[in-house]
């Protein structure tokens, strides 16, 4: 669990945490496979992301569901908050059943002006420990977004890539976006919650997580390349991806195999999400 005694700023959040082995086995089983990883084996990549749950207080929960701002995550007057994407150096494995301690800093806080109106970015960088080595140097990409209005533009669509040489399709229904929710402890309404997904947020559907997309594209990697190492991973939302419609999982090796282009694109062949990942 998150250590309430690690000194905090401003501008950084400090915690620790245990790869905890029951977790592992919740997070393998939503994966859908038959065996999970055992204490002193790695830790499959992205998998950390259902340590350090943010367990802040029911009464400073705000009406999105999220932790309400203003705290270590700025208060920028935007209400929509949602992923955009990061950049992951894996420097040493994160073994099951380890101790492990994260240092937080925001390193960036911008806005500007979209077609579909003020947007706000808030870039963090998470250092990762395990058993007092550097295991993981992240940088994460939030953007905030103005309420939802009726008639407002969308973002243009772009085509997805066409040349794809690993595929699986996956339909995210509410079951497994619930039980990512519970592993992340992520509380936040569009991924549960219809009436508010569609009613206040203007979505058709209920939203899937940004972090389970690009866990499902590492996962694509994992499942073609079992015996890779991977040194850098990055990735970058495009469109919304949402519950009840196939997901397309694509991925192509370079011709010498030292790097793979990821990406996810829903039903209508649009690009959901693109990523990138370096190998050993």
């Amino acid at each position: 669990m998150n250590d309430p005694s690690a000194a905090n700023d401003a501008h950084t959040q400090r915690a620790a945490d245990t790869v905890e082995p029951a977790a592992v086995a919740a997070m393998s089983a939503t994966l859908d496979y038959d065996r999970p990883p055992l204490p002193g084996e790695p830790l499959p990549h992205l998998w950390h992301w259902i340590f350090f749950r943010p367990t802040v207080p029911q009464s400073q929960i705000a009406h999105d569901g999220h932790p309400k701002k203003g705290g270590f995550l700025p208060d920028l007057g935007l209400p929509r908050r949602m992923w955009a994407g990061g950049r992951l150096r894996f420097l040493a494995p994160l073994s099951v059943g380890s101790a492990i301690t994260r240092e937080s800093t925001i390193v960036d806080i911008a806005e500007k002006q979209g077609r579909t109106g003020r947007l706000g970015f808030v870039t963090v960088n998470h250092k990762i420990w395990c058993e007092g080595m550097l295991a993981i140097d992240e940088e994460h990409d939030i953007v905030y977004r103005e309420p939802a209005a009726p008639g407002s533009p969308a973002a243009s669509p772009v085509t997805a890539p066409d040349h794809a040489q690993w595929h699986r399709d996956i339909v995210p229904d509410e079951v497994l976006m619930f039980r990512y929710s519970a592993l992340t402890f992520n509380a936040h309404r569009i991924h549960y919650d219809k009436p508010y997904a569609t009613q206040t947020e203007g979505y058709p559907n209920l939203v899937v997580h940004g972090p389970l997309i690009a866990t499902l594209l590492m996962d694509l990697l994992r499942r073609q390349r079992p015996a890779a190492t991977v040194l850098d991973f990055s990735y970058k939302a495009m469109r919304p991806s949402f519950a009840g419609n196939v997901m397309h999982l694509c991925g192509r090796p370079s011709a010498d195999g030292r790097t793979v282009e990821l990406w996810s694109k829903d039903h209508e062949g649009w690009l959901t999400m693109s990523a990138h990942a370096m190998l050993a």
